[in-house]
């Protein structure tokens, strides 16, 4: 039995959602989004809350379940709050600034990394820290992992781009060894 997709979700008063068959629109003070549902997903909408039902108990349709819930209740979070995630640059030289829509990254190569953020999401960078924000948790996500992935942190100096709060596992660099003459 899926335990999150049994769940349900409640709407905060200012955000509406008009359910279409398999086309569910929300709107709130941060935005909209419309979020495609799997055509056996059952979804009610009942005095300010949200229902998921699925068809029977076949895999597919545990899997989706879940997964259904889910999506909708990160639409309503995103639309009402809004998503980020935060990025951190270490390294001497590196640094992130904000020139007009492009986020211009200093990383170390012979160029600048001109990154020009999608339609629906917000940088702000300061040197050293980069934060991804916007209504769509998917989205920022990818964005911020595309960031990373200009200079993933190495593990002997620690030099790169990470998340906030990221751990990563230092390793011991190479040892000179002495030959027994």
């Amino acid at each position: 039995m899926s335990r999150i997709g049994k769940k349900i979700i409640e709407v905060p008063e200012d955000v509406n959602v008009s359910i279409d068959g398999v086309d569910i629109d929300i709107e709130g003070p941060k935005g909209g989004l419309e979020i495609l549902v799997h055509k056996d997903m059952t979804v009610k909408q009942e005095n300010g809350s949200i229902r998921i039902e699925r068809p029977s108990d076949l895999r597919l349709h545990r899997s989706l379940h879940g997964t259904t819930r889910q999506l909708i209740a990160n639409g309503i979070i995103g639309v009402s709050e809004g998503f980020s995630k935060e990025l951190e640059i270490r390294g001497i030289g590196y640094q992130a600034n904000m020139q007009g829509r492009y986020l211009v990254l200093q990383l170390g190569y012979s160029h600048g990394i001109y990154f020009e953020p999608p339609e629906g999401i917000e940088i702000t960078a300061n040197k050293t820290e980069v934060t991804v924000s916007g209504i769509n948790k998917q989205l920022v996500g990818e964005v911020a992992a595309k960031i990373r992935s200009f200079r993933k942190p190495e593990p002997y100096k620690g030099k790169g781009i990470r998340y906030k709060n990221e751990y990563v596992r230092s390793k011991q660099g190479k040892t000179v060894g002495g030959i027994d003459t």
